[in-house]
């Protein structure tokens, strides 16, 4: 089978899909605080981390090492609320995505579950 990488079409459906997802970040009050001012690059490198996660170039890999997600998330405190805002933002991104015929159902699904693993790894407050 196709790496999901190639069924939604390279590099640009992940830049779009952060794109979208940031919309929802740059207006929430939870979250916001915890980017910076520009959000430039951290749009950028979630971009290329889920590229290369989903059987895209490893340019991440190249440009800023391993991921260690757990590390580079520690300084920020994740806590249930933390998580559930991300996860709503993404969720909603990844609908958006669907809704414009970008991306099926089924591998909406597959990115979903993805995100809901990854955002539960990351917590680290109660």
């Amino acid at each position: 089978m196709d790496a999901l990488f190639d069924r939604v079409g390279g590099e640009q459906f992940f830049f779009d899909l952060i794109d979208s997802f940031y919309l929802g970040v740059a207006g929430d009050p939870l979250l916001r605080p915890l980017y910076p001012e520009d959000l430039t690059e951290p749009k950028h490198h979630l971009a290329l981390f889920l590229v290369q996660y989903w059987g895209g170039p490893s340019t991440y890999n190249e440009t800023r090492g391993h991921p260690r997600l757990r590390m580079r998330h520690a300084p920020f405190i994740i806590g249930p609320a933390e998580r559930d805002a991300w996860l709503r933002h993404m969720h909603a991104a990844v609908a958006r995505m669907v809704e414009t015929e970008r991306l099926t159902p089924p591998d909406a699904e597959e990115l979903d579950a993805y995100f809901v693993m990854a955002a539960q790894s990351l917590l680290n407050a109660p």
